[in-house]
């Protein structure tokens, strides 16, 4: 007898089943595989179909645990030579796993047109297998267990143990049927896949004994509203049901409103991804396979939410199912590459950091953008296979910088929230890091203000157990949601990260600029350092420079390089110069001095000097012998220079020049006299008397410079300075 083969339509509609699925076939005395379902491939870790079709056909049991291989085969050998159903519970490995997972998998018999006998097996992930003692672990796995170490299978009952609700299997069986009967009476089925969205943090937070319990409420109001045999328990969070296509939107309204109420409200919003059989008469497990589909693409946020399927989603789930069944391939292949791009000092103008980001160049699809490989990662929960890979790249390049005797600066690393559901990411990072003999202060982890708000207090605390490690955090995106401002005022960041949406509105009227310089005021209030995203022009580097921004990022600088690209242009003199190590700890200083806060500079109340000026005027000096430049000022200081000197600081650029030989004394007995400050008048030729302030704030060890911060406190009239 020859192996079946499906029509190539055939094939292709169950290949494409996101369902774990096999077929196979008893030919001389051995079985064989017929098919393998995408959902199969996923479930067990291949990326390959052939090599998956090998491997059950040479090695089925390769991966199975030794104390259960003997039971899984003589099962499958009863279930091929005799009738009946198969229903086994094992303990088999992932491909390339290392820990034993549970599997419970239940087939049937099916005869094809041509009369060849197939087995159809469908396989349910139940999660990790482990050794708990009475008493402890969930639920679910205390059941299991017991069942295998037992080394018997899973109870008879097509109903499903901790629900009560029918299992998967028995539910294609009742979901057929009843599309028929509702066709019957004129109505138009539909299929219902339900997520549960959030469930592993919710049995971090509350327990797996409470997990349990919301599972079994939720499945008591799913079957209260559309009835206990028209809908499942399909594994884990994931639930099933078939119901008519007419009220529907009324149904779902009222389940997300019920659902919410759930265990005292601690409960999870519903995601719902809706089939219409009207579309296209389908089997039920390919109904159900393509509303799980629609169900993916609802968005994973705190509210309930449900999207129909359309055909456009088939060509989605293709790219879906390249990204997420490629990326082990990618990352091994190397077509993962990480690009650099420049974050630079506003007052020096040199590079001091830099940020890594993920470009996928691949082989058969070409260049991959980010915004479509990176939601496809979060939503599979395997992004975090491609941040560790990239941290892993950055450290590479660090210790290849530190072989070298190059500058090493430090580098930041982009985390998502789906990083902190798949594993701990942040004992992950510290063992890697560890492991590379890099200090944990060179790779800085940015988390986006979005990320904070799905869980706050857990986040909240993984920004601090980062912190208290040595990494610094920045906060990303800053602005680009609405709680950026309760959020800063909880958890401690070491910077924050402006959203270029407001390097976009700069342009389009005083507004933008006004709301950008006070919350550049805010951060330095609060010390901490503060960079924007998305600086394209001269005018807007200009501009961030003048309110205080203190690092800058964008095109403007530099786009994302690969490292080759950026060692090339170091060899040809690139533009940009790298900051030495030694002076960042000076350029820090400059830039966490606040130019609307005299107390910063002066120690003394705030009110004892104001006099003149609605904002006093002040400014940073760098002076080098007996030249100096600005670095910082405010717009108090830039006008009163232009009005009182005719000098125009913008103009002056970044050099070093020579200024009045008074001036240039009165920053002499700041820089070395007591306590590093001094009081000083300045007469002009008008009479009029300039009183002022400077202090030293920090030197530069590299080139011996000395920042020197100068208030300008009052101006007197020459009869008011002559005592009259």
């Amino acid at each position: 007898m020859e192996r079946y083969h499906y029509p190539a339509g055939e094939l292709k509609t169950i290949e494409s089943l996101q369902t774990p699925l096999a077929v196979y076939q008893f030919v001389d005395k051995r079985v064989v595989t017929v098919a393998l379902s995408d959902g199969f491939l996923r479930t067990f870790g291949y990326e390959d179909r052939e090599q998956a079709i090998h491997d059950m056909d040479h090695d089925m049991y390769g991966t199975a645990h030794p104390d259960d291989v003997k039971r899984i085969a003589n099962a499958a050998v009863r279930f091929a030579t005799e009738d009946g159903s198969y229903d086994v519970v094992y303990r088999t490995k992932i491909r390339n796993g290392t820990e034993y997972r549970v599997v419970h998998s239940r087939g049937e018999h099916v005869t094809t047109e041509t009369g060849e006998r197939l087995a159809q097996i469908w396989y349910m992930d139940e999660g990790p297998y482990g050794e708990e003692e009475e008493g402890t672990g969930n639920r679910i796995s205390q059941a299991l267990s017991g069942a295998l170490r037992e080394e018997s299978i899973l109870r008879e009952s097509k109903y499903d143990f901790l629900t009560g609700l029918p299992g998967l299997s028995y539910f294609f069986e009742l979901a057929e049927a009843g599309k028929t009967a509702l066709e019957q009476a004129g109505e138009k089925p539909v299929m219902l896949y339900l997520d549960l969205n959030g469930m592993k943090y919710y049995n971090h937070r509350y327990g797996f004994e409470e997990g349990d319990r919301l599972l079994q409420a939720f499945a008591k109001l799913l079957s209260s509203i559309l009835s206990n045999e028209n809908c499942c328990h399909a594994g884990a969070d994931r639930f099933a049901a078939f119901t008519k296509e007419k009220g529907l939107t009324d149904t779902l309204r009222q389940l997300f409103r019920e659902a919410a109420k759930l265990n005292g409200g601690k409960s999870l919003p519903v995601r719902v991804g809706i089939y219409e059989n009207s579309m296209e008469n389908v089997s039920a497990g390919v109904a159900y396979d393509r509303a799980k589909m629609a169900c993916d693409e609802v968005m994973k946020t705190d509210y309930s939410g449900w999207k129909m399927y359309s055909r456009e989603l088939l060509d989605i789930n293709k790219r879906r199912q390249y990204i997420q069944t490629g990326i082990n391939r990618a990352i091994r292949e190397k077509w993962i590459r990480v690009y650099y791009q420049p974050i630079v000092r506003a007052v020096s103008g040199k590079i001091c950091s830099e940020e890594a980001l993920a470009r996928w160049i691949d082989p058969v699809e070409g260049i991959l953008s980010p915004a479509e490989f990176i939601p496809y990662l979060e939503q599979g929960g395997m992004i975090y296979k491609l941040d560790l890979y990239v941290l892993e790249q950055v450290l590479e390049k660090i210790k290849a910088m530190q072989k070298d005797g190059q500058f090493v600066l430090p580098h930041s690393i982009n985390l998502s929230r789906s990083d902190f559901e798949a594993c701990d990411i942040v004992e992950e990072i510290r063992k890697r890091v560890d492991v590379a003999g890099v200090s944990r202060d060179m790779i800085t982890i940015e988390i986006t203000e979005s990320m904070i708000g799905s869980d706050f207090d857990f986040m909240k605390e993984q920004v601090s157990r980062f912190r208290k490690m040595g990494f610094p955090v920045w906060m990303d995106d800053f602005g680009s949601g609405y709680s950026s401002l309760d959020v800063l005022q909880s958890i401690q960041f070491d910077l924050i990260k402006f959203d270029m949406s407001f390097m976009r509105k700069l342009d389009e009227g005083e507004n933008g600029r006004i709301i950008l310089t006070e919350l550049m005021k805010m951060a330095t209030s609060l010390g901490v350092d503060t960079v924007c995203e998305g600086v394209e022009t001269e005018d807007q580097a200009r501009f961030l420079r003048e309110i205080g921004c203190s690092k800058l990022q964008g095109f403007y600088y530099s786009k994302p390089l690969p490292m080759e690209e950026i060692e090339e242009l170091k060899r040809k003199g690139m533009k940009l110069e790298y900051e030495e190590p030694k002076a960042s700890a000076y350029y820090e200083t400059i830039g966490r001095v606040s130019l609307y806060d005299l107390e910063m500079i002066s120690g003394e109340e705030e009110n004892s000097f104001r006099n003149a000026f609605s904002t006093l005027p002040m400014g940073i000096l760098e002076i080098r012998g007996d030249e100096s430049r600005f670095v910082r000022s405010n717009p108090s200081y830039r006008d009163f220079m232009q009005r009182t000197f005719g000098i125009n600081i913008t103009d002056l650029g970044t050099g070093f020049f020579k200024y009045t030989a008074a001036f240039m004394e009165n920053m002499a007995k700041a820089c070395h006299g007591q306590g590093n400050r001094t009081f000083y008048d300045e007469r002009l030729p008008d009479g009029k008397v300039i009183h002022s302030f400077a202090r030293r704030i920090g030197s530069d060890p590299v080139t011996g410079s000395i920042a020197v911060a100068v208030a300008v406190l009052s101006i007197t009239d020459p009869d008011d300075a002559d005592g009259n």
